[in-house]
């Protein structure tokens, strides 16, 4: 699998596609994907999202992505790294707060933008980005590097409300790892079991979820659930999965397991899931 490197604080790129770009890759930056217009697929840890114009991705470093364009695509990427953000380049009170906030990010498909304020603010702010660039004209590389820094504040705004409550920069790393290895391995039931957990980060499994508990607000396995619920939610309202894949993508043990976990969440079972929202 290719891996990519930045080799300057940041970057921009403007680009039109007609066909997919290169498979599935990793990077060792952030990378902030804003769909100017055209439809397709956003792949990321091997799930899906369907994409339209100004939907907004942000790819963490060791996301393994792609996109699958359906119809020609205008894409705005913007790539940059811990350097940039630890740099005296964004002016803000808490730089570690804001490199905290973008490193852990959801790691899953779909537009990150949840502030319907913000859904209004990101394209003028990248088409100003794009006259910027192009002109070249008196003070354009200050102007460039104050938009992507807004741009850059905004994404972490809209990743900062939907981080576990008690989750904070101050949260010790080992909680974080914990959380992190979570969403890597939601899709293998057997490794996020508390014995695996304990085992891998030296953590007693008699103490484990009192640890998870003090710094997350929740029980591990209500961080879980939940987290797998998200994930459920997003494959019947964004995609054409069908139950069964559905089952084997998350390790759930049959149908009937799935449609107990759900219904147990959400009061009802996927399928009614699906056509309330789909109908609604």
């Amino acid at each position: 699998m290719q891996h990519e490197n930045l080799h300057e604080p940041f970057s921009i790129v403007f680009t039109t596609l007609d066909e997919s770009p290169q498979q599935e890759h990793k990077h060792s930056f952030f990378e902030l994907v804003y769909i100017l217009s055209g439809t397709g697929m956003q792949c990321i840890n091997k799930s899906k999202f369907r994409y339209h114009a100004d939907h907004m991705f942000l790819i963490t470093p060791e996301d393994c992505h792609a996109f699958e364009i359906e119809s020609t695509t205008s894409f705005f990427f913007l790539r940059f790294n811990n350097i940039y953000i630890r740099s005296k380049s964004i002016h803000t009170d808490n730089i570690r707060r804001l490199e905290f906030i973008l490193q852990h990010a959801n790691h899953q498909p779909g537009c990150i933008l949840k502030n319907v304020v913000d859904k209004t603010l990101a394209r003028p702010i990248i088409e100003a980005i794009a006259r910027e660039y192009a002109q070249r004209d008196l003070y354009n590389k200050e102007l460039v590097q104050h938009l992507v820094n807004t741009l850059i504040v905004v994404v972490a705004r809209n990743i900062a409300k939907y981080l576990p409550e008690r989750v904070a920069a101050d949260t010790e790393e080992k909680a974080m790892d914990i959380l992190q290895y979570i969403q890597q391995h939601i899709y293998d039931p057997d490794k996020i079991r508390t014995e695996e957990i304990s085992r891998r980060f030296g953590v007693s499994a008699s103490y484990l979820g009192r640890y998870f508990k003090r710094h997350t607000n929740e029980t591990m396995q209500q961080y879980v659930n939940n987290y797998r619920l998200k994930m459920i939610e997003h494959r019947l309202l964004h995609s054409d999965m069908r139950m069964g894949e559905i089952v084997r993508e998350l390790g759930f043990t049959d149908e009937s397991h799935l449609n107990k976990f759900f219904r147990k969440q959400k009061g009802m079972s996927p399928t009614a899931f699906r056509k309330a929202h789909i109908s609604a």
